[in-house]
């Protein structure tokens, strides 16, 4: 099927994973980052963040905070068509902090695709678990903080973003 929305977690597959930032001024992208989704925006595929940001609910980040890094990201990164958060922690049972698929549903459902039509691009077991548990098409990108049986577990892996634009365009050319 082809890929109408791509979904893309935030911390160590947008930008470089600083735990619980809440400063906008630690904000940097991995590498090639802008270039790889800008081959998506060219294409007329939107690009949405999907990202759990449980400093919230442990007290050690307030929306506001998570809401300037994200603004950081937009202005580094952007334009994107929207960022949805889960503010919950990992034992408050919530649907949609990832490995749930509630992000990606909501994430699908706004952008007006079938979420079997959106792939969602992360760095650790969690993002590709919620993305097989909505119906969306998982591919990991791994970092040194991905244990070797997420690798081992996901469908499709890839060495960076660029690599996964390259997939999920089929190797289609950029234009």
């Amino acid at each position: 099927m082809q890929i109408r929305a791509v979904l893309v977690d935030r911390d160590g597959t947008l930008v470089v994973d600083v735990p619980y930032n809440g400063d906008p001024a630690m904000v940097q992208p991995v590498s090639g980052a802008r270039r790889a989704l800008d081959r998506l925006r060219r294409r007329g595929i939107p690009v949405a963040v999907v990202s759990n940001q449980s400093g919230i609910a442990r007290g050690l980040l307030s929306t506001e905070q998570v809401d300037a890094v994200n603004a950081r990201v937009e202005e580094l990164l952007g334009p994107f068509a929207a960022f949805w958060v889960c503010p919950h922690g990992p034992d408050d049972g919530c649907g949609c902090r990832k490995p749930r698929p509630g992000l990606v549903l909501a994430a699908a459902a706004a952008l007006g695709v079938a979420v079997e039509s959106c792939a969602l691009v992360g760095d650790i077991g969690a993002d590709v678990d919620a993305a097989l548990a909505a119906g969306a098409r998982p591919v990991l990108v791994p970092t040194p903080v991905t244990r070797p049986s997420e690798v081992a577990a996901a469908p499709e892996v890839v060495s960076n973003l660029d690599a996964a634009v390259d997939l999920l365009l089929g190797g289609q050319p950029s234009s």
